[in-house]
């Protein structure tokens, strides 16, 4: 007995235990390994050979063990478990993972920070991957969000340089205030999610407290062929609980993998996380007539206009066999619908669609579905074959064409997506001076406490005070347009940096 309690620190102690004897080596073919101990050499000092397999296949596949990684949402935890419906929403959606009561469907999620590299803090200030796939009868789900209802901005084609400003300066690799603090201010829309991001929400106490959101507007299409526009909400069970600036920060030195090592502890432990999810519905008509563009990321649905209705709840009760095969392999794409759920036109969703499939082909490869962990339940028949990686028997002898008259896989009418009308003028519509400040107002006012008030003005100050002055008028700007108030403490505790700086300058 190790006598820890860590259950992740015992995880090579527990294996030892539940395998008993070892099995034996063998190299990649299968065939056994005399002596892995000494590389085939000519005498004792001379050079290896190159019929030496034991070495070859041990350093050719080394050499390749690492794929690319994610380009954002690079580190991360995982875990197994499964939802479970709780109350009747068939009348939303014909989705056959809600068709009744009672009924459980196996699920994967993965937890993510969203700027930093794999080997970054668990704890640093950063929005949180909420990412889940539902492995159900009709084919995978996957809902694909963040730990807040809102992003930084509202069209797509900014991505790439907002998450630019999230990384390092190309020219001097590190962090960089100014790139990020210049885009933030330089696109107001911005404001929102900052005030969420620089509030204690930004640095949550691991994975198990925060709540999840499938962030963009969804529909739902019920049996009759009856469509609605929902958001998606997951609240935690454990309640939420955040760190402060300090014990974040202290933990990102002290134990960086705080997190990961939470959640894997807690499930091994038995102590089993859950979440219960709720949705908002809006209707086609109020969808037109609503005081806010209701497919804007930016903004959120109030719970005063749309309450949420319950729906069901997930349980993780799993940890990850291996975490290259089940977390760093895992493929998220909200493109991966099933019948009863389809997109909405929120531009940033629409964005999406095309670039997390594109991202997997290139990291994982054309098959990327075919990994264990990606491979859906349901049995696929179509028409795509070979590639990298073809490791099923590619449909064997089944017609690689269609239409065929042999026997190939059909389709069938009432799988069709709904028919909604479009009408508009086509061209590039810059959003940038749309509502920006009103609900960051409400938030500012009638959410956050006045400790947290605090809290949020004195991180974005400590970050802030790190960008050149005439960015960080324009900040005070875009805050006090919010609310005075916010705009003028955030302006005050600039000062203090102010005039701590003076007075170290003095002391030269």
């Amino acid at each position: 007995m190790s006598g820890r309690s860590d259950k992740a620190l015992d995880q090579m102690s527990d294996y030892k235990k539940q395998k008993g004897q070892p099995d034996r080596m063998t190299t990649s073919t299968g065939a056994p390994i005399g002596n892995k101990n000494a590389s085939l050499t000519v005498g004792k000092w001379g050079p290896i050979l190159l019929q030496d397999f034991v070495f070859t296949d041990e350093m050719a596949h080394f050499g390749r063990e690492r794929i690319p990684e994610r380009v954002v949402h690079a580190k991360g935890a995982g875990a197994f478990g499964y939802f479970e419906v709780t109350h009747d929403i068939t009348q939303y959606t014909k989705m056959k993972m809600f068709s009744s009561i009672g009924k459980k469907t196996p699920m994967a999620i993965r937890f993510s920070t969203v700027g930093g590299e794999s080997g970054s803090a668990d704890t640093a200030r950063d929005p949180r991957g909420f990412a889940m796939k539902f492995y159900t009868e009709d084919g995978n789900w996957d809902l694909v969000g963040n730990n807040t209802p809102i992003f930084f901005i509202r069209d797509p084609i900014l991505f790439p340089s907002f998450i630019h400003t999230q990384k390092r300066n190309p020219a001097t690799h590190l962090k960089d205030p100014d790139m990020f603090w210049d885009f933030i201010t330089l696109r107001p829309e911005t404001t929102h999610q900052v005030s969420f991001l620089f509030s204690d929400r930004g640095t949550p106490d691991g994975y198990r407290r925060m709540n999840g959101y499938g962030s963009h507007t969804f529909k739902l299409v019920n049996d009759a062929g009856e469509a609605v526009y929902t958001k998606f909400h997951f609240k935690t069970d454990q309640g939420i609980k955040n760190f402060n600036m300090d014990e974040a920060g202290n933990l990102a030195s002290s134990d960086p993998d705080y997190a990961t090592r939470d959640l894997y502890n807690a499930i091994a432990e038995g102590n089993f996380p859950s979440w219960s999810m709720f949705i908002q519905v809006m209707t086609f008509k109020e969808a037109e007539t609503y005081k806010y563009n209701p497919f804007d990321l930016t903004k959120v649905w109030p719970h005063s206009d749309f309450p949420l209705i319950p729906a069901g709840r997930f349980v993780l009760n799993r940890n990850p066999k291996d975490y290259f095969a089940e977390v760093e392999q895992i493929a998220f794409a909200p493109i991966h619908m099933v019948p009863g759920v389809e997109a909405s036109p929120d531009k940033m969703l629409q964005g999406r669609l095309y670039s997390y499939p594109d991202t997997h082909r290139h990291r994982l490869g054309t098959n990327y579905m075919q990994i264990p962990v990606n491979c859906p339940y349901a049995k696929t028949n179509n028409y795509q074959r070979d590639g990298p990686a073809c490791v099923t028997d590619n449909q064997v002898g089944a017609p690689n064409y269609f239409p065929n008259s042999f026997s190939g896989p059909v389709d069938n009418v009432k799988n069709n997506e709904t028919t909604f009308n479009i009408s508009g003028d086509v061209q590039r519509y810059n959003s940038a001076d749309d509502d920006n400040f009103t609900q960051v107002g409400n938030f500012w006012r009638n959410v956050l406490k006045p400790s947290e008030r605090s809290a949020l003005v004195r991180n974005i100050g400590a970050h802030l005070s790190g960008a050149q002055e005439f960015i960080q008028a324009r900040a005070v700007k875009n805050f006090g347009q919010c609310d005075p108030e916010y705009g003028s403490r955030l302006q005050q505790e600039l000062n203090k940096y102010k005039t701590q700086k003076v007075g170290a300058q003095a002391q030269l």
